[in-house]
C-alpha cells in the first residue's frame, strides 16, 4: 500500500530553513517548534508570536439563504452575527454530538467558515450533504482552502506590530471582530480572534503571499520580540486558557454540554441539525462534565490516562502538560458528572498509579487587563 503523501503549507520550505523540527499533524507536515516549546509559550504570553496556521480548512458561503443554512447547520445564532463580525459555533450530528467547532466570520456579500485541518474533507462533505437537502434553498457551499492562507500573530504586542502594516485601524477592530483590508500591501481579511489566550490577529489571504507576508512580519515585530511559534506551543497555550482541541474535548461521542459548550448552542433561535437531542441533554443535564485540575501528586497528566475514582475508572484526561506558565502540571479531564465540582479529588492513572489532583477553576490562566 502507497504511505500517505503529507500536505504542506507554501511556508514549509521556510520553516526548515529555519530549522524548524517537523512533524505530521492531522495529515499535514508542520513545524512543532523552532526555539523550544517553552521560549515559544513564553514570548506569546510576554510579546509575540506569529503561527502558520495554512493548514487549517476554509469554507466560503454565499447566496441570499446563506445566513438560514448556516444558521440550520450550526449551534450559534449566525443571524446575529452583523457585518464584520465573528463567532464561535459547532457543526452537529441529529443526536448532539459535535462533528468539528468552528469560526463563522460574517464579511461583505459572504460568510467565511473556518473548519480544523484534519476535518476539512469530513466537514466539506457534510456540509456539501445537508446544502442538497435544501434545493429550494439559493446557497453555494465552496471550499476555499486551497485558495486560502492563514496566518496568526497572537501575544501583548500584535497590534502594535501589526498597526504599521496595515490600513485598517485595529482600535477600531473589537474581539471577535473581521474587516477587508491590506498587510504590507497584501489584500487579506483581518479578525480579532485567536486561540491562545492573548489579543491577536487571524490573517486571511493568498497563498502566493504567503512567503512575503512570513518574512515582513516577522522583520517588523524581531523589536517587538516577535518570534515564529509551532505547534507545540499554541497546544499548552490554548490548554492554558481552556480553548477546546478537537479529537481531545470534542469528537463525535461528545456533545457541546459535555464540553462545557452550551454557551455556544442557541435552543431558542428555531430549528438546527441537532436541536431536539441537544435540548433534551440540557434539560436532564449532561452525563459527563469536563473539568479542569491541578495535579496534588507527582506526575503530567497526559490525553488518554485514566481518571479515577474509589477504584474506578470514571472518566479521561482529554488534554494535559506541564504549564509553562503556572509552573504546575494541569488538565483537562472528561468524568462522571456527579464527580464534578471545584476543589473535589481526582486521580489520574500515570504508569497504572493513581496520583492525586484536584478540580480547580478555569480557564487556568487570564491575561492582564490593560492597565
Amino acid at each position: 500500500m502507497a504511505e500517505a503523501v503529507l500536505r504542506k503549507t507554501p511556508l514549509n520550505a521556510v520553516h526548515k530553513a529555519m530549522g524548524a523540527r517537523m512533524v505530521e499533524f492531522g495529515g499535514w507536515e508542520m513545524p512543532v517548534q523552532y526555539r523550544g516549546i517553552i521560549d515559544e509559550h513564553r514570548a506569546v504570553r510576554q510579546a509575540a508570536g506569529l503561527f502558520d496556521l495554512g493548514h487549517m480548512g476554509q469554507v466560503e458561503v454565499t447566496g441570499p439563504d446563506a445566513t438560514a443554512f448556516l444558521n440550520w447547520v450550526a449551534t450559534n445564532d449566525v443571524a446575529a452575527l452583523q457585518e464584520g463580525q465573528a463567532h464561535y459555533s459547532l457543526l452537529c450530528r441529529p443526536d448532539g454530538n459535535v462533528i468539528d467547532d468552528i469560526l463563522i466570520y460574517r464579511l461583505p456579500g459572504r460568510y467565511l467558515v473556518v473548519v480544523n485541518a484534519a476535518n476539512t474533507d469530513k466537514d466539506v462533505a457534510w456540509l456539501t450533504a445537508r446544502r442538497a437537502e435544501r434545493p429550494d434553498w439559493s446557497v453555494t457551499v465552496r471550499d476555499v482552502s486551497a485558495a486560502t492562507m492563514m496566518l496568526a500573530l497572537q501575544g501583548p504586542r500584535a497590534a502594535a506590530i501589526l498597526q504599521p502594516l496595515t490600513d485598517l485601524n485595529l482600535d477600531a477592530l473589537p474581539a471577535f471582530g473581521c474587516a477587508e483590508g491590506s498587510v504590507a500591501g497584501v489584500p487579506a481579511v483581518v479578525a480579532r480572534t485567536g486561540y491562545t489566550g492573548e489579543d491577536g490577529f487571524e490573517l486571511y489571504f493568498a497563498p502566493a503571499e504567503a512567503e512575503r507576508l512570513w518574512t515582513t512580519l516577522l522583520e517588523a515585530g524581531r523589536p517587538h520580540g516577535l518570534v515564529p511559534v509551532g505547534l507545540g506551543a499554541r497546544d499548552t497555550l490554548r490548554l492554558e486558557a481552556k480553548m477546546a482541541l478537537y479529537g481531545h474535548e470534542l469528537t463525535e461521542s461528545i456533545n457541546p454540554y459535555e464540553a462545557r459548550l452550551g454557551w455556544a448552542v442557541k435552543l431558542d433561535k428555531g430549528d438546527f441539525i441537532g436541536r431536539e437531542a441537544l435540548a433534551t441533554i440540557n434539560a436532564r443535564g449532561p452525563a459527563r462534565k469536563l473539568v479542569g485540575f491541578k495535579m496534588v501528586g507527582r506526575g503530567v497528566p497526559r490525553a488518554d490516562y485514566p481518571i479515577v475514582h474509589a477504584g474506578e475508572v470514571v472518566g479521561h484526561v482529554t488534554s494535559g502538560t506541564m504549564s509553562p506558565t503556572l509552573g504546575e502540571a494541569i488538565g483537562l479531564g472528561l468524568i462522571r458528572a456527579d464527580l464534578a465540582g471545584v476543589g473535589r479529588p481526582l486521580f489520574v492513572l500515570i504508569r497504572d498509579r493513581p496520583v492525586e489532583a484536584v478540580q480547580v477553576p478555569t480557564p487556568f490562566y487570564r491575561r492582564p487587563r490593560p492597565q
